[in-house]
């Protein structure tokens, strides 16, 4: 056993990849959220300053994939909303199998995320466009959430083998 766990062990440059990428792109799509709703109020008052039309549809998209990758990243680092207000009181092995329970419900949810959203990414938003940029496709509108569920598979597969680990008691969980 401790063989296999040494060999997924190496996965684990994987996953800090995968959640530094992540957190890069939060990181880019809130400096463009910035810039994009600075330049738009900037635009009301100082008359050589441009005021896109497609600024509040496109600070909205951005919103929607940083709210949905930030939930991803915080499965990683345990910070996601969790009762806890009992664990104290409950036996320490109940606690961990409730956690396993919980991650196991959130990775079911990850998985109608990434299917259910691609779904309607490829058919709902590839049907529609922004309203005030008609190029556009609805497409990128609906698209946070199956990448947000593909990141959510990705670390809840992580935050499980580790309870497994420690379930063997091999590791912490996290």
């Amino acid at each position: 056993m401790d063989s296999f766990f040494k060999t997924v062990d190496k996965i684990k440059p994987l996953y800090d990849v995968t959640y530094q990428v992540m957190l890069f792109i939060c990181k880019i799509l809130l400096v463009a959220d910035i810039l994009i709703t600075s330049m738009s109020v900037l635009g009301r008052y100082v008359p050589f300053i441009p005021d896109p039309a497609w600024s509040e549809e496109i600070v909205l998209t951005l919103m929607s994939y940083m709210a949905v990758l930030s939930a991803a990243l915080a499965i990683r680092r345990g910070a996601h909303i969790r009762m806890t207000a009992l664990d104290r009181y409950l036996p320490k092995n109940l606690v961990k199998v409730l956690d396993l329970l919980n991650d196991v419900c959130v990775l079911g949810l990850a998985l109608v995320m990434l299917i259910v959203g691609w779904k309607y990414a490829s058919t709902i938003g590839a049907k529609g466009s922004y309203v005030s940029l008609p190029k556009l496709s609805r497409f990128w509108m609906y698209f946070p959430i199956p990448v947000a569920g593909f990141a959510m598979i990705i670390f809840e597969l992580e935050a499980l083998y580790n309870h497994i680990k420690g379930f063997c008691g091999k590791g912490e969980d996290k």
